[in-house]
């Protein structure tokens, strides 16, 4: 404990930087827009960033990626309330009770709601992360090579079968990307393999130029296709919307219980915020005195939404920092953000470089109360952008995404091998693949590879011994089984889905 609060006085040291401090509000103010604009994420707005932070310092840079993965999880109810559309799939149960309340003229009341219960969810789910953090680290330090090798493949196991729409292609989605991740030099031998003489590819291939690419030109080809639909006139917020924050604490037994919901949904890898929104919607219409009015302009169905699936943040950093697993595809990309910063994720993290950690982790407080005021001006004031076409934004996007490829190496053939990835992960969103077993399968496949390299050497080349080491490790044994139980979760619900 006591080196938790020696951590948050360092946190609280750095913020007394005034770039630290401006980067968050731009990136707050990059976030929301993101978020509020339909069919641009969280997770393609974090990584169209991670390049332009590679010339800053460590705090500097995850400041920055926080504070864009913060408001954008936030801004996506704002195109959810007033156009019926939500920004980013976290707030999809938000159109349920937002857009009726916009019909009936609360437009304003509901973007309030929205934005106190963003506040409150995030705040104490950051206080989670703070808390639980570092003891799942400390406990993390007895996990050997074979167990971190489980661990790696738990991850993908996980994301894969929480797949919603099928597992065995999300499997198959996290295969391909541990097989992208072994091209490159062998950790131990340097054996050159996969790069097809191309130079760039020697050290692996890029994470972040992957993440660009997956996240972004898909989305650019679609709005280019004609595949978008235009988004309808809307009407502008109200005045009053600050002291209707207020009304959040009318229902302080539903905050509390959605943003439990969300912080344990954030820590399981692969659930995300969309289901930690309708696990807490449905809670909330069970829970109610007037279950009928979910559907028809419900506070409780608001609240209920964005309360959990913005405490998902601080959830899904938990095993992120703590032990290399991302808990949602946002994490994966903050993990890359990590990594091109030569921080490494996992339980020395915290112990290494803990001013570092510690000054991220309490620059996403400040984050959870820059949106505040960045949201509410945008819901009253940036109506338009809110309703440019995807025909004109995915241009933007195209060029962003190409120099933000470029400026990472100054290599042209790496924004040739974003475009193919681009390519990739619009094949897959036609074919109805999930990306996110992708990325977790590039971002843990070389901690996969490595650790299994150290664990054949610790038992000298011997498969049998490996084997045998992991079914008489209790850690071992325990996270074994916690994969198979995954597995069979989604084996499960296909089969019931297909009945």
């Amino acid at each position: 404990m006591e080196n938790i609060f020696s951590g948050i006085t360092q946190g609280l040291f750095s913020l007394a930087d005034p770039m630290i401090l401006l980067l968050i509000f731009a990136g707050t103010v990059f976030g929301v827009v993101i978020g509020a604009l339909p069919g641009l994420t969280s997770t393609m707005g974090v990584a169209l960033l991670v390049p332009v932070t590679f010339g800053m310092s460590p705090e500097m840079g995850l400041a920055l990626l926080g504070a864009i993965y913060c408001s954008s999880t936030y801004s996506g109810a704002i195109s959810a309330i007033l156009i019926n559309i939500p920004g980013t799939p976290a707030n999809c149960c938000t159109i349920l009770d937002g857009y009726p309340m916009t019909q009936k003229g609360e437009s304003g009341r509901a973007i309030a709601l929205a934005t106190s219960a963003s506040a409150f969810g995030g705040f104490v789910s950051i206080f989670a992360l703070l808390f639980l953090a570092p003891p799942l680290a400390e406990f993390a330090l007895k996990f050997g090579a074979q167990d971190y090798f489980l661990l790696a493949i738990f991850g993908v196991s996980v994301i894969a079968s929480l797949s919603e729409r099928n597992m065995l292609k999300g499997l198959w989605a996290g295969v391909i990307g541990l097989f992208l991740s072994i091209i490159g030099m062998h950790p131990l031998t340097g054996d050159v393999r996969f790069t097809a003489g191309i130079a760039e590819l020697y050290s692996g291939l890029p994470i972040v130029i992957a993440l660009i690419g997956l996240y972004s030109i898909p989305e650019v080809i679609s709005s280019l296709s004609g595949s978008d639909n235009a988004v309808k006139q809307v009407n502008t917020v109200g005045s009053g919307v600050i002291s209707q924050m207020l009304e959040l604490f009318k229902y302080k037994m539903l905050s509390i219980r959605a943003t439990i919901i969300g912080i344990i949904v954030g820590i399981v890898p692969g659930a995300g915020s969309s289901i930690a929104s309708f696990v807490a919607y449905d809670d909330a219409k069970r829970s109610s005195k007037t279950p009928e009015m979910f559907g028809k302009g419900s506070p409780e169905g608001i609240i209920a939404s964005e309360t959990s699936n913005n405490a998902v943040v601080g959830g899904s950093l938990v095993p992120a920092l703590t032990l290399g697993i991302p808990g949602n595809a946002v994490s994966a990309v903050l993990l890359g953000g990590l990594m091109v910063h030569g921080l490494k994720p996992g339980p020395t993290l915290f112990i290494e470089n803990s001013a570092i950690v510690y000054s991220f982790i309490m620059s996403l407080f400040v984050s959870n109360l820059a949106f505040i005021p960045v949201g509410l001006f945008i819901a009253r004031y940036g109506i338009k952008l809110i309703e440019t076409p995807a025909s004109v934004l995915g241009p933007l996007v195209l060029g962003l995404a190409v120099i933000g490829s470029y400026a990472i190496n100054m290599s042209i053939v790496e924004v040739g091998l974003m475009l193919v990835i681009g390519l990739i992960g619009y094949l897959m969103k036609e074919f109805d693949v999930p990306r996110e077993p992708m990325v977790l399968g590039l971002v843990l496949g070389s901690m996969a590879e490595g650790e299994l390299a150290r664990a054949f050497s610790l038992v000298h080349g011997s498969l049998p011994m490996l084997i045998k080491n992991m079914f008489t490790s209790p850690l071992s044994l325990i996270i074994i089984a916690l994969t198979a139980l995954s597995l069979w979760q989604g084996v499960r619900k296909q089969f019931l889905a297909k009945k």
